[in-house]
């Protein structure tokens, strides 16, 4: 087993039952390892797809790692990375002794993610076609962000925030954020109360980093909103995935929490001060909620869509004994 010198890195995914997703999040870490080839680099999941965060750090361990570096490929700070992925680092930092994680922050609201936002946004107005001038059209198209939706406001916020940021930036007539899921207003809603703001092109990106159920759902969506309205022109940009510039700001992110300088936005952490309509949160204790699916599998392990998993409680809880802690 060889010591290593630099940081190893474990990029932290949320995961899904979506393969293509999974697909895309190790195709992130790919990325990350060829910047960083004398690294060693992992992936580690929260939910459903594998390897779990758990089985990442074994690999890192096993291969010489003292030091790693814990980066969230993760678009905001929610729950998921405020809460359930520090509380599970912090147990299995305990568990392996002797191994340092340094957890980074999330890509949140970043200049080189607005970046990509605008070259995706530009290859959905590609669709409009060869008449479409973005510096004339801009103005009478209406602008949808999608944010994945959480319950938390102040990553909900920061969606509203890019989409402001595009919107001004880029020069279009009028921008709205909606949600695929979680809080208000979902995609349909959204798409419903904006129709009598008489756009005759609509322009859905879904504010997403991977594939998924979500996204498909978005595009579904867009497509039903299409085939109502005929007379109005809708096109789908493509979500961000591992376009050049996020590649950039993920490495910022890493250079940032090597450098012990990865800042958390607790100014609105709903779990430190009173954010309203979530003041019961203040103080809850920091504990992973995804027990029952994690490592559960993804679609392509097993063709049921239901939450039972109940078969699964063997969660890698390091008791039996493979570190001899």
């Amino acid at each position: 087993m060889t010591e290593h010198t630099k940081p190893a890195i474990l990029v932290v995914g949320h995961g899904s039952r979506d393969v293509e997703a999974v697909e895309e999040f190790h195709q992130l870490a790919k990325h990350l390892q060829m910047r960083y080839p004398e690294r060693l680099c992992e992936t580690g999941f929260l939910e459903f797809a594998r390897p779990v965060i758990a089985d990442g750090l074994d690999k890192l361990v096993a291969a010489g790692a003292k030091n790693i570096l814990a980066v969230p490929g993760m678009l905001m700070a929610a729950g998921h990375a405020k809460n359930d992925i520090p509380s599970e680092l912090n147990t299995l930092q305990a568990e392996l002794g002797g191994v340092s994680i340094t957890y980074g922050a999330e890509l949140g609201v970043h200049p080189k993610m607005l970046q990509a936002a605008q070259a995706r946004i530009e290859e959905g107005e590609a669709q409009f076609g060869d008449s479409y001038n973005p510096a004339e059209d801009r103005k009478d198209t209406l602008l949808v962000v999608v944010g994945r939706g959480a319950s938390d406001s102040d990553a909900n916020s920061n969606i509203c925030k890019i989409t402001r940021m595009l919107e001004e930036g880029m020069g279009f007539g009028w921008a709205m954020t909606c949600y695929s899921g979680v809080t208000t207003p979902l995609v349909p809603e959204a798409l419903q109360r904006a129709h009598g703001l008489g756009f005759k092109r609509v322009l859905i990106f879904p504010y997403f980093l991977f594939t998924g159920r979500l996204v498909k759902k978005i595009y579904s969506w867009a497509d039903d909103y299409q085939a109502a309205h005929p007379d109005i022109q809708v096109v789908k940009a493509p979500y961000l995935n591992d376009h050049p510039k996020v590649i950039e700001a993920f490495i910022e992110k890493l250079e940032e929490t090597e450098q012990g300088e990865a800042k958390m936005n607790c100014q609105l952490c709903q779990y430190r001060v009173q954010i309203i309509g979530a003041e019961h949160k203040v103080g809850l204790p920091q504990e992973g909620h995804h027990h029952h699916v994690r490592g559960a599998g993804t679609d392509a392990d097993h063709h049921h869509h239901h939450h039972d998993h109940s078969h699964h409680h063997h969660h890698h809880d390091h008791s039996h004994g493979d570190h001899d802690h």
